[in-house]
Order: structure tokens, then C-alpha cells, then sequence
């Protein structure tokens, strides 16, 4: 199952309380105090895990606590400190405050850590409050206490291209076609109700990831369908790749060819700046259910129209990717390219 959101409640470990003691040997006495210091408590510590696809772990456990630090003991032992809490996360989880929302870090690499919470120091022995004037303190300090949080987990997928569109499209067609990726593929909207990555070969040592999310519809920035749920996984992608499908286009003018497109890209644009402003690609799909007067027009409005069941230019679509991915300075998007789509 995958998830991509929850809410936790983490606790770093209490501090170990320092000791009241004293020096008792044969011929001494009246021995100086040698109470030890308490420990210091667990860390919260999250950790990045390649391994990790889903956040679906934190469904069934919502606390977690560092140990608490062990109390100080006689003879100025100190006592140990807690166990630190680790928690492992995919690649690309985002981690916010929950009550301020508040990003506090983005674990993107595997293995990169960051401690969230520091457990609470522990308590000093009364060998530390020893004067002049008072040579026998009787008393030592408490552990401070652990740190406390709400927290929530976001996970955004890591991937070169994101693929975008209204349901229905074909996006799921496409990268079962150009990657190992299977996906669920239904002639009906919203067959892809979870985001799905998949890495496409190119030519002999190079490969690319690309990322299907469900469609998205008008609306989706205010919450309409699924598109807003999923948004979060295009926001890393260094390209877009729009798909319309042009079985929707017959009998319309090529003025109304990109009309979908505009609104796609206002969607995004909604829900994030950022993401209306990335190099994109425009491609038609399902070309091979169209007419041939159609297929016309589409090859002169447009650079890549294709047919991922017919697998019609799909290696020129994997080129221009390709090119998009490694040379963006010579693929930029001009305002008159923008005026004409």
C-alpha cells in the first residue's frame, strides 16, 4: 500500500537524575560526596532509507520515544545514556512542524540524518556542588526532560520527468511502455490512484526516472479529484511532460489544441509557483485512434505527437527528454512558443 502523508508524536528521552552520595572507606570517615551525574536521554533521529518506497509504517505507529538516561550512582559513576530513537524514511520525505507547519528538514540522499529532537541532559551528581563553606551538599539535580513534537511526514517522489494530464490520458500506458513500471491500465478515468516511478533505458548506459500521478482535473489546486493529494510529487521533477489526449480533439480548430494544456498548467501554477515555471514537454497521445486529417494538424501544431499502443515515436520522445534532462540552456521555452500553445 502506498502512503504518502501521517502525523506522529515523537519524544526525545528524559535526562537520568544525578546522585546523592558520599565517600564511605575504612579510615575516611568523613568522605567528600562522589554522586554521579544522570544520563543523558535518546535523540529523535531520522534517517533516510533508499530501501523505502512508503510511509505506510507510520499508519500503525504513531509515538515514538527516545530512552530515558540512567541515574547517576556512587563513586561518581555517571549513569548511561539512552538509547537514541531512529526513524527511517524514504528518500525525498519532507518533515514539518505540525502545530506551525513549519518545514523542519528534507532528507533527499540516502543514509543523510538529521536529529529532529535532543534528548533532555541529564542531572549533576552532588560531588559538583561541593564549597568551601559546604563540604557535604545534600542534595543533586533532576534530569531535564525530553523534547516533544507533532510531526508530519510528506513524501515527494525523486524523479526526472513528471507526467501530467487530465485521467485518462495515457500516462500509465506510456511508462509501462518506455520503463518496467506496471501499472494498473483501464480504459476509465482515475485507474492510477497512487503515484508510480519508473526508470527508462536510454540507448546503452543511460537511463532517466520518470513519474506517473493521477490525472488531474480543473479544480484540483482547490481540491477537486485526486490531483492536489498527489501535486507534492511533481514539485521535484526537473521536467514536465503534458499529455493530452487527442482523441478529444476531433472536429475542434488548432487554435483549441492546447486548450487543455493552459489549463493544466494554471492548475499548477495554483498550487505552486515553482511548478508552472519548469521546462516542459507537450505531447499528444492515442494518435493511432485519431483521423488521418487530425494526425495532420497535430504534426504541425506540434513538436511529439505519439501512440504508446502502437509505439509511434516513443524513442524521438525518449531523445527529446533525453536532450530536455542534459542540455535545458539550449531548450528553453520562448514567450512566443508560450503565446502560440
Amino acid at each position: 500500500m502506498f502512503i504518502d502523508y501521517a502525523k506522529i508524536l515523537i519524544k526525545s528521552g528524559d535526562g537520568g537524575n544525578g546522585c546523592v552520595s558520599f565517600r564511605r572507606e575504612k579510615y575516611v570517615p568523613k568522605g567528600g560526596p562522589n554522586g554521579g551525574d544522570g544520563g543523558k536521554g535518546g535523540d529523535i533521529i531520522f534517517i533516510a532509507d533508499a530501501q523505502l518506497t512508503t510511509l505506510i509504517d507510520f499508519r500503525y505507529r504513531k509515538l515514538y520515544k527516545g530512552k530515558r538516561g540512567k541515574h547517576g550512582e556512587g563513586g561518581d559513576k555517571t549513569g548511561r545514556n539512552g538509547e537514541n530513537c531512529i526513524i527511517k524514511v524514504p528518500c525525498g520525505c519532507v518533515i514539518k512542524n505540525f502545530e506551525t507547519g513549519e518545514v523542519i528538514t528534507e532528507l533527499l540522499k540516502d543514509k543523510e540524518e538529521k536529529i529532529i529532537l535532543k534528548g533532555g541532559r541529564g542531572g549533576k551528581g552532588n560531588t559538583h556542588f561541593k564549597t568551601s563553606t559546604n563540604r557535604a551538599p545534600r542534595y543533586c539535580e533532576t534530569g531535564k526532560p525530553g523534547e516533544e513534537m507533532k510531526v508530519v511526514l510528506e513524501l515527494k517522489l525523486i524523479a526526472d520527468v513528471g507526467l501530467v494530464g487530465f485521467p485518462n490520458a495515457g500516462k500509465s500506458t506510456l511508462i509501462s511502455k518506455i520503463s518496467a513500471a506496471k501499472p494498473k491500465i483501464a480504459d476509465y478515468p482515475f485507474t492510477t490512484l497512487i503515484p508510480n516511478l519508473g526508470i527508462v533505458r536510454y540507448r546503452d548506459y543511460e537511463s532517466f526516472v520518470v513519474a506517473d500521478i493521477p490525472g488531474i482535473i480543473e479544480g484540483a489546486s482547490e481540491g477537486k479529484g485526486l490531483g492536489l493529494q498527489f501535486l507534492r510529487h511533481i514539485e521535484r521533477t526537473r521536467i514536465l511532460l503534458y499529455m493530452i489526449d487527442a482523441t478529444q480533439l476531433e472536429g475542434k480548430k488548432p487554435k483549441e489544441f492546447f486548450a487543455q494544456f493552459k489549463i493544466l498548467e494554471s492548475e499548477l501554477k495554483k498550487y505552486s509557483d515553482k511548478l508552472s515555471k519548469k521546462p516542459y514537454v507537450i505531447c499528444f497521445t492515442k494518435t493511432d485512434a485519431i483521423s488521418d486529417e487530425l494526425k495532420k494538424k497535430l504534426n504541425k501544431a506540434n513538436e511529439i505527437n505519439i501512440s504508446s499502443v502502437t509505439g509511434e515515436n516513443l524513442e524521438k520522445l525518449k531523445d527529446i527528454l533525453y536532450n530536455k534532462l542534459n542540455h535545458p540552456e539550449e531548450n528553453e521555452t520562448t514567450s512566443d512558443d508560450t503565446d502560440i500553445k
